[in-house]
């Protein structure tokens, strides 16, 4: 099969049934041009820890063609990731996150459903943690992408499909759900959280990570320079909504502030982050004067 038969069967295989050809965006030959490019190499070995690594040997002409695709699919947001020899710096420091989920979840064995997952970054970290399979839903076709050169070389036990979620229901339970960045993006958490609730299986779990704040703020314009932040809530809010869409236990296991270490533009994500949304006189505001990011991760079981 060429790349994109082999994208489309670890889709169908994952529960979605488009193809490529559904897809509209100005860049998407352009994508697929590159990756069909993709070398033959053998893989030799793999590694789900912090840094997420394949390795095999490759010869310097494929290397070279490796790290074109590589730039092709610029913005790279999730990882770190280092692919045959090619370390992928990206502007989101994931592994400090998945640091601070990893002993809260039990994953053996577990079905996964990770919603808003980019490229894919944490449901290797999740499979490295004993789960069973991994589908993420994403709307942005590059990350989409990212996932599918990995996937190429590892094989579908962790499949990121492009799915819009909330437009049109995603079918089946899940031992496991991850929603983890998207919660402040909805206009209507209330219908958010409803899609989560009815994906996650009876005795399963909602693991929710969200932007929150001591008051609520909904941000007249942008927040941290983000356009579609609606609303960011409370803790405290948070747990009664988990209550009442039916979690018996929901429980706070972090609160964090974001840094500049945690996420900065890089090599393979070269335009403003995290200290351009800071007000440079005062970094625990944002440059339009609210409290700076702060991130809660909740852990709710049914």
């Amino acid at each position: 099969m060429n790349f994109v038969e082999t994208v489309e069967d670890h889709w169908r295989r994952a529960g979605f049934r488009g193809s490529m050809s559904d897809i509209k965006h100005g860049d998407l030959t352009r994508w697929i041009s590159s990756l069909e490019q993709l070398p033959e190499i053998e893989l030799r070995s793999v590694s789900f820890k912090d840094t997420v690594q394949l390795c095999g040997t490759v010869g310097q002409e494929e290397k070279k063609t490796l790290q074109s695709i590589i730039d092709a699919l610029i913005p790279w947001r999730k990882g770190p990731f280092h692919l045959f020899g090619i370390p992928i710096d990206t502007e989101w420091r994931s592994d400090m996150k998945w640091n601070r989920i990893k002993d809260h979840v039990e994953l053996d064995n577990a079905t996964v459903l990770d919603v808003g997952c980019g490229n894919g970054y944490y449901g290797w970290r999740m499979i490295d943690a004993g789960a069973d399979s991994v589908v993420g839903l994403e709307s942005s076709i590059v990350y989409v992408l990212q996932a599918a050169l990995m996937s190429h070389f590892v094989g579908s036990i962790n499949t990121v499909v492009p799915w819009r979620y909330g437009e049109t229901d995603w079918e089946g339970g899940y031992d496991v759900v991850f929603s983890m960045g998207v919660l402040y993006h909805q206009r209507d958490a209330d219908k958010h959280l409803n899609h989560l609730s009815n994906n996650v299986k009876a005795g399963g779990t909602l693991v929710l990570e969200t932007l929150v704040a001591d008051n609520v703020i909904v941000p007249k314009g942008r927040y941290a320079r983000m356009r579609n932040v609606w609303c960011i809530p409370t803790e405290d809010r948070v747990m009664k909504l988990m209550e009442e869409h039916g979690f018996a236990t929901v429980e706070l296991v972090d609160r964090s502030r974001t840094t500049t270490e945690e996420q900065r533009p890089t090599r393979y994500m070269p335009y403003e982050s995290l200290r351009q949304a800071l007000n440079p006189s005062d970094p625990t505001l944002t440059v339009e004067g609210y409290p700076a990011p702060e991130r809660a991760i909740f852990v709710c079981n049914r």
